[in-house]
């Protein structure tokens, strides 16, 4: 399967998924317009690949363009939570079901590793950010879907879009240890090879956690 975060290869690349980690992470705010002088400042690169990775951003749904404004960060907002998050529901519930029909047991054994991992991070339910790909428990369990379409879907189109909601207004609070218990139940489910409860578990889990999210946008806007 071939892995959705690309090694970086230039400067433009390297310039791409700085700026894309930024973005994500909150560190350039949602909804700021982006000037290309002053990023390219920031990252010491040309504007020329200032340009390329606006673009680049853009095609991964963290930017838009607007008639004579430019490009700006997308704002998080409660209609594209969920817009966004019906999408998300539907397709890595499916992920989930054929994770459980195809992962094999070296994916599932690792997949379980993992959340070993995570449990040293979520003990004080301060937070429970995971980094992207492979450390990313929603992101095994795509791959592990085997579904070439699916995976291209999730991971090319909206997955860091979905991390940016993640990130920023998701993970840290009461929510960090139900979030834990329920990724527990979703391996259980898959390690049983019992496809119709992993979907569903997992489409529950992002339910409860676009319910998070939406309270805590609420808040930031009264």
């Amino acid at each position: 399967m071939t892995p959705m975060l690309e090694t970086p290869i230039t400067s433009a690349d390297k310039t791409f998924i700085a700026l894309r980690k930024d973005i994500v992470e909150g560190e350039i705010a949602s909804g700021s317009k982006l000037v290309e002088s002053e990023l390219s400042t920031k990252y010491q690169v040309s504007r020329a690949i200032i340009r390329e990775s606006i673009n680049r951003l853009e095609n991964v749904n963290l930017v838009e363009r607007k008639a004579n404004v430019g490009a700006n960060v997308v704002t998080l907002s409660h209609n594209g939570l969920i817009q966004l998050y019906q999408v998300r529901e539907s397709l890595e519930g499916m992920a989930a079901r054929l994770a459980a029909k195809h992962m094999s047991q070296s994916e599932i054994d690792t997949l379980s590793d993992l959340l070993r991992r995570h449990f040293e991070k979520v003990k004080d339910s301060q937070s429970y950010y995971q980094e992207a790909g492979d450390v990313d428990f929603h992101y095994r369990i795509v791959l592990g879907s085997h579904n070439q379409h699916l995976i291209s879907m999730l991971m090319n189109n909206i997955y860091h879009l979905v991390r940016m909601y993640r990130v920023q207004l998701g993970m840290a609070g009461p929510r960090v240890t139900t979030a834990f218990e329920e990724h527990q139940n979703i391996v259980k489910a898959i390690a049983n090879r019992d496809e119709e409860l992993a979907e569903m578990l997992m489409r529950r889990h992002i339910a409860y956690s676009r319910n998070n999210i939406e309270h805590k946008l609420r808040t930031i806007n009264l």
